[in-house]
């Protein structure tokens, strides 16, 4: 765990995030400034800053969570589609230094954007990580 780090601190229970789904190696939550309805961010547990410092094992994990996510996603918000973004350095436009997979709910018309500008609504936050979590198949 990285002390400064607040995907460190979510994954560790030390700040509140709305919580969709976990396993051994991933947490799913909402991303708090979310550019659409079901912005989704699916993070490694242990702390890499990017690409090129996350553990392949992790790396896998990501990928294999966010496709079930996106399935996830699908059922739960019927989107047009699914736009999956993970970026590598301020220069690409990452923000939170903890490797991290966005999966961004899209419709036809909708605008191409990576980060929210507005805090999401606390309480359809909340409704939406349950839903998608209902969504969910098992393994």
């Amino acid at each position: 765990m990285v002390a400064d780090c607040i995907f460190c601190r979510i994954v560790a229970g030390d700040a509140p995030a709305h919580r969709v789904h976990e396993d051994e190696r991933t947490l799913t939550f909402m991303d708090l400034f979310p550019v659409g309805e079901g912005h989704l961010l699916v993070v490694p547990k242990k702390h890499g800053e990017n690409l090129f410092e996350v553990e392949v094992e992790d790396l896998l994990a990501v990928m294999e969570v966010s496709k079930r996510m996106a399935h996830a996603l699908r059922r739960a918000l019927a989107p047009d589609g699914i736009g999956v973004h993970q970026l590598n350095g301020a220069a690409a436009g990452q923000t939170v230094f903890h490797y991290h997979m966005h999966l961004i709910p899209r419709n036809q018309g909708d605008p191409i954007a990576l980060h929210g500008r507005t805090e999401g609504d606390p309480a359809r936050l909340a409704e939406l990580a349950v839903l998608i979590s209902r969504a969910l198949e098992p393994c």
